[in-house]
């Protein structure tokens, strides 16, 4: 994701805009952080007394949190701590607020939008739909999701999983008096919102409050420091895994080539798959057995996304003048015969 690294940010000392977007005017926002790619972003939004929305759906996933009030939705009441997972293209029903209310707001795959529709679209993943009334409907539970594991002290409730990717939103608490002295870093990307509550980092100092960060990956943090406890919600884009150490001055760049050697120690083959050339497109048999195989779209587009055409040291039976500029040195035997042969 192309968003920044933002850390820390306190939302409270920021005042709102109104929000004059189609399904949403009426409302007022704060841009917390925003992908400037794809118009993905994480909003704090105020529904004054009197909002109403129609039924409609967005071409987005959505996740919604309720900081305070009451959001009404179909014969649904939405109070403090209700989450929602909104799959793209499902239709929500009629909104209203009757007296006020806060919310995060998070629209995943692209900018804000709503198109009025009281049914779903026909592609919408109608069964990842979640609604929760996360204060009263589900239990703490101990960091055992994270591997590994953070000090005693930091609990979590798992509101949304991803599948596929292994993203994960989820509540955490740290209790008071919560400390560990380690430094960390993940893969993946990770935001937090303090509901309440302040706790402290060593390279960014007091989060209260109404913080909130947007951290790429590998970037440092800790170690941490919580005195009288906190409740947060938290992000991530993939699978969250803790690299700890004790060094203050390392980088980003480093803490990824450290990343790169573990996975190169544990699974090898795999590293250099993904440290290998550069091409993302294989060398093997159906490079020569399918006469069409370079005129594949999807290979063409990563050929254009690396921005080099290629020349090997052997020709393609094909006349697309293919041209790379590097030799494969190590190259198996039978590849060579094949090679020869051409």
């Amino acid at each position: 994701m192309a968003r920044p690294h933002i850390e820390p940010y306190v939302e409270l000392n920021d005042a709102y805009r109104r929000f004059d977007i189609a399904g949403f005017r009426g409302s007022h926002c704060k841009v917390l952080s925003l992908d400037t790619d794809t118009g993905a972003c994480t909003l704090k939004l105020r529904f004054d007394g009197g909002y109403k929305r129609k039924p409609g759906l967005s071409y987005s996933d959505i996740e919604i949190f309720v900081l305070n009030g009451e959001i009404r939705v179909g014969k649904e009441s939405w109070r403090e701590g209700h989450y929602a997972f909104v799959p793209a293209g499902y239709a929500l029903d009629a909104i209203s607020v009757p007296q006020g209310a806060e919310a995060l707001v998070m629209f995943n795959d692209s900018e804000p939008n709503f198109e009025e529709s009281r049914d779903s679209h026909r592609l919408a993943l109608r069964e990842a739909y979640t609604s929760l009334a996360t204060y009263d409907d589900l239990p703490w539970m101990g960091n055992t999701l994270v591997h590994p594991a953070t000090a005693p002290g930091c609990l979590l409730k798992v509101l949304h999983f991803d599948p596929l990717s292994e993203a994960l939103t989820f509540l955490y608490c740290m209790t008071p008096r919560f400390a560990q002295d380690n430094i960390s870093y993940h893969d993946c990307a990770e935001e937090s919102y303090h509901i309440w509550g302040t706790s402290w980092l060593m390279q960014f100092g007091e989060l209260p409050t109404g913080g909130y960060f947007w951290r790429p990956p590998y970037i440092d943090h800790g170690s941490f420091r919580c005195k009288y406890g906190t409740l947060a919600i938290g992000r991530t884009d993939s699978r969250l895994h803790n690299y700890f150490h004790y060094n203050p001055w390392s980088n980003p760049q480093e803490n990824l080539y450290r990343a790169a050697a573990q996975v190169y120690r544990q699974r090898p083959m795999l590293y250099h798959w993904t440290a290998s050339d550069g091409h993302n497109h294989p060398h093997g048999p159906p490079d020569f057995q399918q006469p069409d195989y370079h005129d594949d779209p999807h290979l063409r587009a990563l050929h254009a996304e690396h921005g080099h055409a290629h020349d090997h040291d052997h020709a393609h039976s094909h006349d697309h003048g293919h041209d790379h500029g590097h030799v494969h040195e190590e190259q198996p035997r039978a590849r060579r015969k094949a090679s020869a042969r051409r």
